[in-house]
């Protein structure tokens, strides 16, 4: 017993001294000549050649930094400063886009119009995610996401679904659903507060209901085909959790949770890639927080998985996504490029996600994580040590 104790002990040192190798290298990223925080993607990249790439290197790594507690010397001013620089990546309607991006050189589905949709969506989620780590009250501007409170209007962009791919269409749907749940808390300035939250509540509704009609029971995910082919299974539940996160969010019972439950333990606990890993880590370690099934044999999964993600930290303090191959991003098919294994703040931070979840199952508050308030990747349901 007494070696056991001493195992998870030395296992819980690893943990902190692996955040401050990561502090490390967060800060050994800052943007030479640029404000506190604005960080680049990795060590390969050239701001002068891909100034763009500032931006989602700077939000992915913003909310690695929050996460790990770093923002708590930062000065009000410091912080409005960044919230200001990332904010000046907007078009008028609010929507976020990565500078020097272009019709030629983007693809995420043949219709040009969904490909831009996609990652518009994309990183003005996790943009507007920064700015609320920096200053939770600041309002953002969502016009883009209004006509989306129109019943036929979201019916027909749900109907355009394309169930094939549920990993891509799960990003669009959380995507979608964290704009909404901002226009509930900010209101709509001429509309009266209980008149917009309702407008918002039946959009919420609506969405529910297309995911009740196309969920899949036998296994609680999304997606056609998953039940014939292992990789378009796999695909469905990577697309499925980010789904979920509504379910959390609003505290709907989730039904048929324990299954996909059931098909994440059946995921050996090693290392896959940054966002395979982090999705099964979310999956377990939410249904260990909501249901009484197989707790006992999530948490052995979860304690196998912590020292493989652990030991995946590069020497220089950071985390890869993969080990090998090339590395774009999202949706930024003919733009930058670097090789896979080198650190870079999109993976780190997912990696981070994974691995503090798993330690606030293992030991309850031990530390203080500052998980992602709005729903997508790096969120967790609100009230964690509340009474189950």
């Amino acid at each position: 017993m007494l070696k056991s104790l001493d195992s998870r002990e030395k296992l819980a040192l690893q943990i902190e001294a692996a955040r401050e190798a990561t502090l490390r290298w967060l800060g050994a990223m800052q943007a030479e000549g640029q404000a506190r925080g604005v960080m680049r993607i990795s060590a390969a990249q050239d701001p002068a050649a891909w100034p763009g790439m500032l931006l989602p290197g700077t939000y992915n790594g913003l909310m690695c930094l929050d996460l790990l507690g770093g923002l708590g010397d930062w000065s009000a001013a410091e912080r409005a400063t960044l919230a200001d620089w990332l904010e000046r990546h907007s078009l008028e309607d609010g929507r976020i886009r990565v500078p020097g991006m272009t019709d030629r050189d983007v693809f995420k589905k043949p219709d040009l119009a969904e490909t831009w949709r996609y990652i518009d969506f994309h990183v003005t989620n996790y943009t507007l995610g920064a700015i609320e780590a920096l200053d939770p009250e600041r309002m953002p501007v969502l016009e883009f996401a209004k006509p989306y409170l129109d019943e036929k209007t979201l019916g027909h962009w749900l109907s355009l679904r394309d169930l094939r791919d549920p990993w891509q269409e799960g990003n669009n749907i959380v995507n979608l659903a964290s704009f909404l749940l901002l226009l509930r808390r900010h209101g709509d300035g001429p509309r009266s507060g209980e008149e917009w939250r309702d407008a918002v509540d039946r959009a919420l509704k609506q969405l529910l209901g297309w995911h009740d009609r196309l969920r899949e029971p036998t296994t609680g995910f999304w997606g056609v085909g998953q039940l014939s082919d292992a990789t378009r299974l796999l695909h469905a539940f990577a697309g499925s959790m980010h789904n979920f996160h509504l379910w959390y969010h609003e505290g709907w019972p989730l039904e048929w949770q324990e299954r996909a439950v059931d098909y994440c333990l059946f995921l050996p606990p090693r290392i896959d890639s940054a966002c395979i890993d982090v999705d099964a880590v979310d999956v377990l370690v939410h249904g260990w927080r909501l249901l009484d099934h197989r707790r006992g044999e999530i948490e052995a999964w979860l304690a196998a998985m912590l020292p493989e993600l652990l030991a995946f930290q590069n020497a220089d303090g950071g985390f890869c996504d993969v080990r090998n191959g090339v590395r774009r991003q999202d949706g930024w098919v003919k733009g930058y490029e670097e090789p896979q294994g080198l650190s870079n703040t999109f993976a780190t931070w997912f990696r981070w996600i994974a691995i503090a979840m798993i330690a606030d199952v293992l030991w309850p508050r031990r530390w203080t994580w500052n998980f992602r308030r709005m729903i997508g990747i790096g969120y967790r349901m609100a009230n964690w040590h509340g009474v189950r």
